[in-house]
């Protein structure tokens, strides 16, 4: 049985109204792992600063908890870093900005919902429930690839919400991340029609087998869906090339790159540079070509003169979560000077 100074995690069943009514029919109600730091019931004056971890694409918060042979789940690491003193307690929220689809980029769309007002609901209501700091230096954000992408876009433009941001591997420079993936789409469009699409589209759960092809296609219409809404369209969004000729359709292109943070930076640069703490970093070998993105957006910033800490390291994109300690490890050095 855990100690009465152990942590825990409580499953909040949270109910959105910003995802009442959603295009997809997706869940309104979401289940939302909150992680309690060891003491949290026995200090009930205490306050405590918050951590959002936002999942990557096809993932969700609760799968952050799973038992793993060879690695840490989330509360283990936390619950680590808590005793060794690199992190004060804290309170982490894990949520589910799930579709579909696979994702939502946490971003505002007609095709998929409103998740990034989802999120800001989410704080309120965490803010309510718990024994928060409820202040922007007390709160964080982070999360890796569509997470890590979701933790820098929602801290551009909320800085009056989060005033620490990880940015570990977000999608970035979509040239590179995401053009090299469209002969991909275009093979499964080939091989299964229009009417595969929409087959794929409709239940992803019953499309078998789950292989590279198929990651790789939802993952791009799930990224249309998010960036190039439009209520007009056959699915609710425009594609960004021609499934029959395979030609970059421009004016669609444009409207992906506006959610690009290499582009956004400039947009949201004063709030960039009223972050507390902003850490980016990314594998050498990222196969998603994410690499040249951060390290222009690293160069960005610094023309820009906007404090960050910016990290490469040898390894890829994924199994990579235990980078989560560095970043980690940096902001509870900043609230720890102040005592917390």
């Amino acid at each position: 049985m855990p100690s009465e100074s152990s942590s825990r995690v409580v499953f909040e069943r949270f109910t959105s109204q910003a995802l009442v009514d959603n295009p997809l029919g997706d869940p309104v109600t979401r289940v939302v792992p909150v992680y309690l730091p060891p003491g949290y019931d026995q200090e009930p004056e205490r306050g405590y600063p918050t951590i959002y971890i936002l999942a990557g694409f096809g993932s969700r918060g609760l799968a952050m908890l799973n038992d793993s042979l060879w690695e840490e789940n989330i509360q283990q690491r936390l619950d680590r870093l808590i005793r060794e003193g690199d992190l004060p307690p804290v309170i982490a929220v894990l949520p589910d900005a799930s579709t579909r689809y696979g994702g939502s980029q946490y971003l505002n769309s007609s095709a998929l919902g409103r998740y990034e007002d989802h999120i800001l609901e989410l704080v309120d209501f965490i803010d309510a429930r718990y024994r928060t700091l409820a202040d922007r230096d007390h709160r964080a954000i982070m999360g890796h690839s569509s997470g890590g992408y979701g933790a820098i876009t929602l801290a551009m433009k909320h800085p009056d919400r989060f005033g620490l941001v990880a940015d570990h591997a977000g999608d970035k420079y979509f040239e590179l991340a995401y053009q090299p993936e469209f002969p991909k789409l275009l093979r499964f469009a080939l091989l299964q029609g229009r009417e595969g699409l929409r087959k794929l589209l409709e239940n992803p759960a019953a499309y078998q087998p789950k292989d590279g092809l198929f990651f790789a296609t939802l993952n791009l219409l799930a990224m249309a869906a998010a960036y190039s809404p439009n209520p007009y369209a056959e699915w609710g969004f425009d594609l960004p090339l021609d499934l029959d000729t395979g030609a970059l359709r421009p004016e669609v292109w444009a409207r992906w790159q506006a959610h690009d943070p290499i582009h956004l930076a400039g947009v949201y640069r004063d709030a960039l540079a009223s972050l507390r703490f902003l850490y980016l970093d990314c594998g050498l070998y990222d196969e998603y070509n994410l690499l040249y993105g951060a390290r222009q957006m690293n160069q960005r910033l610094t023309a820009y003169g906007i404090p960050h800490v910016y990290e490469e390291f040898p390894g890829g994109h994924r199994g990579t979560r235990y980078r989560f300690d560095v970043s980690l490890r940096l902001m509870g050095a900043l609230w720890k000077d102040e005592g917390l």
